[in-house]
């Protein structure tokens, strides 16, 4: 291939606005008259209402707005030594008053000391808390969320 069998398209040569009335573009270059817009490197980033909140601010306040992601509840190591021997999941713990629900998800976090056997089954725990309680002699088991019974219409 040689140079002069390139085949190149003409380049469009860009407007030049701004040069005077009689130019196409001139005086206000299509930009209209004062304002922000009209000046030389001012507009406004998208979604900008004018100092007025935003409305992809304003969603999230509004009511009926409701995050999507289920709120963890935490217990603590220390808190499982009650359960002496015994197994400690959702319900246990909600009726001990550990918990607001025994349908809400449930992590053990490592704070305390635990020098009882316990059997946990719960839907999370940090590494630190699975050591502690394996160490105590009992076990940890990752079980799903509870699930609400639904009711029947008799």
């Amino acid at each position: 291939m040689k140079f002069h069998d390139l085949q190149v398209t003409k380049k469009k040569s860009t407007k030049r606005v701004g040069r005077g009335i009689a130019a196409g573009q001139g005086k206000t270059a299509g930009r209209g008259t004062k304002g922000q817009k009209s000046r030389t490197g001012g507009n406004v980033r998208p979604g900008f209402e004018g100092g007025q909140m935003p409305l992809y601010m304003r969603l999230p306040k509004s009511r009926g707005f409701a995050s999507i992601r289920p709120e963890v509840e935490e217990i603590y190591t220390g808190q499982l030594e009650a359960f002496k021997g015994k197994t400690a999941d959702n319900f246990s713990l909600f009726d001990a008053g550990l918990i607001s629900s025994p349908y809400a998800i449930v992590k053990v976090l490592n704070r305390g000391e635990l020098t009882s056997k316990v059997t946990v089954k719960l839907q999370k725990a940090s590494a630190g808390a699975v050591e502690v309680i394996q160490k105590a002699g009992g076990s940890f088991e990752a079980m799903d969320r509870v699930a609400r019974t639904k009711k029947t219409k008799e």
